[in-house]
């Protein structure tokens, strides 16, 4: 027992020293974690160590592996068309409202296979199964529940703050810790699906190519990685369209290319940032979201969804630049199908149908008796 207190403190210590650990000796490391074998005081210290150093790709991947192969219960999708996950990670200095869960309605809209895989609020104040919570989706259902979900209406998501989906240690672990870590990243890459197809928000410059090679590495086919920028030093794990958003795609070919992309590119040449802050509580939040959908907004929260759709669109395979993915989700938005889409999979991802749409019809009625008013 002394003898791996003290092999794992000297992992910390190397960590602390800016050291850098090996994919293999990450997953050992992680394992204990997962196994709950090191006291609390070494695994939070190894955490906080590991991510104010900064992780390398081999760190990431040495971390997924031990979540996906020791905690995470798998599930086979058959869809005819590419499973596609999309999320952020967290942790960025321009906290936004929850453009992600939006974006991913749309591209499900489009004809995509979302299988999303997110956890509820911890550096900000609603995350993406808090969000869907509030929407009326059932966030606490069987994980078939969520299967049946994206092959009937292409859109589901795996809650990763759930017994259920991880059994053994990640929700111990992050019902414990109230900062941004390492699992941000490759916690949320432990998808049940695990699909081969992705689009990953990150919360700082630096972490963009190791990120799409962490992708590479785990099996994906095509994934695009992008930090956003407000043009102003302040960063975000979304698609800007304040400043230049630096992006890493992986092409079929297992090339991955980076290049940068402005505001000018969605025909966007000014916006409002505070537009897409987040507001005072979940239930505003649900309102805004679905307000989105339903094409009654046009400013810039409307705006920064249909840019974060973009991306899924040209892993996708329908288009074939981000220009064209910004237009494509914005006439989806206009036709109707995007809220058609959200009652589609509230109705779908529930044991309690009724009561799930009950919520979300609910928001859908206030909306239209502001406007009634109006």
């Amino acid at each position: 027992m002394k003898d791996n207190l003290k092999d794992f403190g000297a992992g910390v210590a190397m960590l602390i020293s800016k050291g850098n650990l090996t994919r293999q000796k990450t997953k050992e490391m992680f394992d204990q974690l997962m196994a709950n074998t090191q006291p609390d005081l070494q695994q939070g210290a190894f955490l906080a160590a590991l991510t104010a150093k900064g992780e390398t790709a081999e760190e990431i991947a040495g971390a997924w592996q031990s979540i996906y192969e020791g905690d995470t219960v798998r599930v086979s999708l058959k869809t005819p068309r590419p499973i596609i996950d999309n999320s952020g990670t967290g942790m960025d200095s321009l906290k936004t409202f929850n453009v992600s869960t939006a974006a991913a309605v749309i591209a499900a809209a489009g004809g995509n296979y979302m299988a999303r895989h997110g956890a509820r609020a911890l550096t900000s104040t609603c995350g993406t199964i808090d969000i869907c919570e509030a929407l009326g989706v059932d966030v606490e259902c069987d994980i078939d529940v969520v299967k049946q979900s994206i092959e009937a209406t292409g859109i589901g998501v795996f809650n990763g703050m759930s017994a259920k989906v991880h059994p053994q240690a990640l929700f111990r672990i992050l019902s414990q810790i109230r900062f941004g870590t390492t699992l941000n990243i490759s916690a949320s890459l432990s998808n049940p699906a695990l699909p081969r197809h992705g689009v990953r928000g990150v919360y700082t410059r630096s972490l963009v190519e190791p990120v799409a090679r962490v992708m590479r590495e785990i099996g994906y086919k095509r994934a695009l990685v992008f930090h956003g920028s407000n043009g102003c030093g302040r960063g975000m794990d979304e698609v800007s369209i304040f400043g230049e958003t630096y992006v890493a795609e992986l092409l079929d070919t297992s090339e991955i290319v980076t290049y940068t992309i402005t505001p000018e590119v969605f025909g966007v040449n000014s916006a409002t940032e505070s537009d897409v802050y987040p507001l005072q509580d979940r239930q505003a939040e649900a309102r805004r979201l679905v307000e989105i959908l339903a094409g009654k907004r046009t400013t810039s929260d409307y705006q920064m969804v249909c840019a974060n759709a973009a991306p899924i669109f040209c892993v996708g395979g329908q288009v074939n630049d981000i220009a064209h993915g910004y237009r494509l989700a914005q006439d989806i938005v206009q036709s109707g199908k995007a809220i058609k889409k959200l009652r589609d999979w509230v109705a779908s991802q529930n044991t309690e149908p009724e009561s799930g749409l009950g919520r979300l019809d609910e928001i859908i009625s206030s909306i239209q008796t502001v406007k009634s008013k109006s």
